[in-house]
């Protein structure tokens, strides 16, 4: 069995300013990010220290994780570790990206996001191209705003045409998308009808729980980020018996990260592994 485990520490800040995000700008004190650093050096040590689990592990950080030295030594440390068949992590690519040549590429994935108004289109096509000399998986998305959509369009053209490009589609204001913008982002991302939707699942199963896991600075233990019951603790408990097939207990779930792993959307089948970078090959 393979676990995978979606890491999420105390980070909660960003260098960028994106007006729709609560973290945008946020500066963590030094006695956070000192906590932060602590809180990942124990995590890669756990996974370190059990090599008779495969793992797969993907960092998800409230903030900009790969601006943090530590952070990238971390993903370093994982790609050369023989039981861990994948490390990735969700970025906005703005860090220098030199440290990934200590990295084993073919283990390392990044989720990276292009976010318009913060970056320029080149600077950003710039940090892909420098992956693309690096050997480093990488996918692209761009949230799905209305006035956003010619320049995702516009990425789109510009940007290898293996490499795979998801739009982060608004859902909170049921049918934002007329026909004709819903058709334009589908031509970018023919797998966005998924993320348009908040999927009813409360009762259907889902791998959460059972070979996907959550897991907190402390150790703490989740199914999933989204449902905040606590199964147990990664640094006290063992992992074989906190595990097992559970049933979703939320109405419903309309994020990637979340509805990746229900069974009935078949999903594992698209992404082929990379269901947590977030890559379709």
């Amino acid at each position: 069995m393979t676990l995978s485990i979606l890491y999420r520490g105390d980070l909660s800040s960003c260098n960028y300013d994106c007006p729709y995000c609560p973290f945008a700008k946020r500066k963590d004190s030094n006695a956070t990010l000192t906590t932060d650093a602590q809180q990942v050096t124990r995590f890669v040590d756990y996974i370190k220290q059990h090599p008779h689990i495969q793992f797969k592990v993907f960092f998800t950080p409230w903030g900009e994780g790969l601006i943090r030295h530590y952070y990238q030594q971390a993903m370093v440390a994982l790609s050369h570790c023989d039981h861990v068949e994948k490390v990735a992590i969700q970025t906005n690519l703005s860090c220098r990206l030199h440290w990934l040549q200590k990295a084993n590429k073919e283990k390392i994935a990044l989720w990276s996001t292009y976010h318009p108004g913060q970056v320029s289109r080149e600077a950003f096509l710039d940090k892909c191209r420098q992956l693309d000399e690096l050997g480093v998986s990488y996918s692209v998305g761009i949230v799905g705003f209305k006035e956003t959509i010619a320049e995702i369009e516009t990425m789109r053209t510009l940007l290898p045409p293996e490499k795979y490009v998801w739009v982060n589609a608004l859902k909170k204001q049921a049918d934002y998308y007329n026909e004709e913008e819903r058709q334009r982002l589908i031509a970018v991302d023919p797998y966005v009808p998924y993320n348009m939707v908040h999927h009813e699942s409360k009762g259907k199963a889902c791998r959460t729980g059972d070979t996907v896991i959550s897991v907190d600075g402390h150790g703490n233990i989740y199914r999933c980020h989204f449902i905040k019951e606590k199964l147990g603790n990664l640094y006290q408990h063992e992992l074989t018996t906190l595990l097992q097939p559970r049933l979703c207990t939320n109405n419903t779930c309309g994020c990637h990260i979340g509805y990746v792993h229900m069974n009935d959307l078949g999903l594992y089948e698209v992404y082929k592994g990379k269901e947590l970078e977030r890559i379709v090959s």
